[in-house]
């Protein structure tokens, strides 16, 4: 199509887009069922994948839960068939590929296709960038960066073959707002896991594309274009962790 024509259609689209976002913030989103849906949670065996679980089995899903802890996914598996869901336990190393790899097709032939990915797994390491071993760094990134797409490359073909599934990706908000200690993964520590999962599920069942919580955070990326430097980091100290954080030993690090 000619650029003259190309233009006017593009500012068009545009203008169409603003209209339907205005008209919709009138009308109530429409909740999904996710009734007999399989769900797939990574890091199950506690925090916030538990809780996940445990109330997607409320919803009546078919639960299978992956932790590299096999007593913390089978307790979570026993609490969720309490609650009257089926739920299958994996004790899966989300840090090692083939390990994703050999596990998604034992689910694909045990349990079926999973409609629902859940990429909840994590691990921090709490101290400053250069007391970092090596090791905790490219284990930071195997487990909450690599796996989502060994999980996704596993999972996404069967959705798309029958246009039907949903892919969530958690992730902390404070890889827009640094924190001290916390270089090789970012956290924002006024959050309840509970209050995190409600939103996840409400997100997933209303079929939002991006859940931030606290809401404020989807303005901190453009923040840094507004406010100085030293404004950033005053405001940084009004959630800053307190925790013990291995500081200063870098000579050590091999």
């Amino acid at each position: 199509m000619h650029l003259v024509l190309e233009i006017p259609l593009l500012l068009l689209t545009v203008l169409f887009a603003y209209l339907e976002s205005f008209v919709k913030l009138f009308i109530p989103l429409k909740r999904k069922s996710v009734s007999g849906e399989i769900v797939l949670i990574t890091g199950a065996g506690h925090g916030m994948g538990k809780i996940a679980a445990l109330e997607f089995a409320k919803l009546s899903s078919t639960l299978v839960l992956w932790d590299i802890n096999k007593q913390g996914v089978e307790e979570t598996a026993a609490e969720c068939r309490e609650l009257g869901a089926a739920a299958h336990a994996y004790m899966v190393d989300c840090s090692k590929r083939e390990d994703i790899y050999r596990a998604a097709d034992k689910v694909k032939e045990e349990v079926g296709d999973v409609t629902i990915l859940i990429n909840n797994a994590g691990v921090i390491f709490c101290a400053d960038v250069l007391t970092l071993k090596d090791n905790q760094i490219q284990k930071t990134f195997e487990v909450n960066v690599l796996a989502h797409f060994w999980t996704t490359r596993a999972f996404l073909p069967a959705m798309m073959r029958n246009n039907h599934g949903h892919v969530v990706t958690v992730a902390s908000s404070a890889g827009h707002v640094g924190v001290r200690f916390m270089s090789d993964y970012w956290l924002l520590p006024i959050l309840k896991p509970e209050d995190v999962v409600k939103e996840l599920i409400d997100g997933i069942l209303t079929n939002k594309k991006i859940i931030c919580v606290p809401s404020s955070v989807q303005f901190a990326a453009v923040l840094p274009l507004f406010i100085p430097e030293r404004a950033q980091v005053a405001l940084n100290k009004l959630h800053e962790i307190k925790f013990d954080a291995a500081v200063g030993s870098y000579n050590k690090v091999k």
